[in-house]
């Protein structure tokens, strides 16, 4: 089957809660609307299921794989609209002190066409006083995940893999020409840096990349971002949300992605080197 030339994407914006169901109820709505406006690939964000403070409190109300209330909500609603689904993060419990933080992409059919463990954790201690310990609840993955779709292969990453770039470019050398980011960056680390890495990547690898984004004030008051982006692989921002919920949408021409690498075909340049200290 041959690929199409363009796609319809859209981006859920949301401020999860504590309780899992309203949080499925709510990303299921805006999803219905965006199939409704004729998207036919729809991404949330990371923790989709739920945001809880502290992390204790998450690991409590965590599910495992067979009993996670999202695997099946979603693979319904895919079905039922024909649309694929990336859902971009959910707290898995692995072991009674652990989770993964994992995401999934749901096929038309309502298959799970994969899922991907967040590699690199966010341990931070940031200039404004916030902390962040992600490992200490949280199981790394160790496998960077590829795609095959109707629409060309898909990269997945999770926030804060967005700031290592290999993870990227393998995923980009592998095939893939659109990258995922979903996220719920920080307040002070999104206005910094957010949107530059978001088009680095893009740039660097001549890829597209979708980024939905946690916003707005959660449980214990930690504070996220929002400023979901869809950027082009020329580096062009071709949507952005701002602070409140809401869905971003986009038509990509998927040819655009072999134009950028032909005219810069970096991902064919690498050479090796070493490190020499003088």
């Amino acid at each position: 089957m041959s690929t199409p030339e363009t796609l319809n994407v859209a981006l859920v914006q949301m401020t999860s809660g504590p309780d899992i169901d309203t949080n499925l109820k709510t990303a299921g709505d805006m999803i219905r609307v965006a199939a409704l406006d004729g998207a036919q690939f729809v991404q949330t964000p990371e923790n989709t299921c739920h945001m809880r403070f502290p992390a204790t409190e998450k690991l409590k109300s965590a599910k495992a794989e067979s009993e996670h209330p999202a695997l099946p909500y979603f693979s319904d609603l895919a079905r039922d609209l024909g649309i694929w689904i990336h859902v971009g993060s959910i707290a898995v419990k692995v072991a009674d002190d652990k989770m993964a933080n994992r995401g999934y992409i749901f096929a038309a059919n309502g298959d799970i066409a994969a899922c991907y463990d967040k590699i690199h954790l966010f341990d931070v201690d940031l200039p404004t006083g916030e902390t962040h310990r992600e490992s200490a609840h949280i199981v790394p993955g160790d496998k960077a995940v590829l795609v095959d779709t109707p629409f060309g292969k898909i990269g997945m990453g999770i926030c804060y893999d967005l700031r290592f770039a290999p993870l990227f470019r393998t995923l980009a050398q592998g095939g893939a020409r659109i990258l995922t980011v979903p996220a719920a960056f920080t307040v002070p680390t999104g206005v910094a840096h957010w949107e530059s890495l978001l088009r680095a990547r893009a740039i660097e690898t001549g890829s597209f990349v979708l980024a939905a984004a946690q916003c707005g004030t959660h449980e214990g008051g930690r504070m996220t971002y929002g400023h979901s982006l869809i950027v082009d692989p020329w580096g062009k921002v071709l949507a952005e949300g701002g602070d409140a919920p809401g869905l971003i949408t986009a038509k990509l021409t998927l040819a655009d992605s072999e134009k950028a690498r032909s005219a810069i075909p970096a991902l064919r340049h690498d050479r090796n080197f070493n490190l020499v200290s003088v």
